[in-house]
């Protein structure tokens, strides 16, 4: 998933460089994992205990070990992007799709959802995807899986269930997914890019948090 390992770190050195960073009260994190293509469950995947061990140790700084109510706060503060590529719709392919979801390669960053929790968007992390994308006049499209056909997942639901952060699943629109070939525009990466350091950069300022 190199494209949003490139956005991903690229929008936070952006915002660490933009001079918001003195102003920012928030902690933010880019993690990038290995071995999800084969379950997450290593040392290295996130499926291991890494994220939430990050979390309270990032926690620890500000208080007290043993404050784990400044813990708790900050993860229903929080909020979690789980950034992996989103099937385009094929040509030769489009009864695959539903009608009204059918991504396309250079019309914005993918929401992705799925009521078996394939994907971890539920209708609060969604709406802030859609309202980030709206208030900077960002390319947008839906996404849910047609109800005969299986769905594969992400790290998404691995890391809502382990770490307890609220977590959208969301994706550059692509082609030929997990051939030599993949295919994506050079616009959604950048879009992508404006997305992500939208998130960094007004997430604490927006009306979306949890009092």
């Amino acid at each position: 998933n190199q494209s949003h390992c490139f956005t991903g770190i690229s929008s936070i050195i952006d915002h660490a460089c933009s001079g918001a960073l003195a102003e920012d009260d928030a902690v933010s994190i880019v993690a990038l994992f290995d071995h999800e293509e084969v379950g997450s469950n290593s040392n290295e995947g996130a499926g291991s205990p890494i994220m939430r061990d990050a979390i309270i140790r990032i926690s620890g700084c500000f208080a007290m070990a043993e404050d784990s109510e400044l813990f708790k706060i900050g993860l229903a503060k929080s909020l979690l992007f789980s950034c992996d590529a989103a099937h385009a719709i094929h040509p030769n392919y489009a009864s695959k799709h539903e009608r009204n979801h059918q991504p396309k390669i250079g019309k914005g960053t993918v929401i992705k959802t799925n009521q078996n929790q394939r994907y971890a968007t539920n209708c609060v992390t969604g709406f802030v995807v859609r309202e980030l994308c709206k208030r900077n006049k960002l390319p947008f499209q839906e996404f849910v899986v047609r109800n005969d056909c299986p769905c594969g997942s992400t790290i998404g639901p691995i890391l809502a269930h382990y770490v307890g952060i609220r977590t959208v699943d969301i994706g550059i629109p692509q082609l030929s997914m997990h051939s030599i070939r993949e295919t994506c525009g050079v616009k959604d990466l950048f879009t992508n890019f404006q997305l992500l350091n939208s998130f960094f950069s007004r997430w604490l300022k927006s009306t979306f948090q949890h009092k």
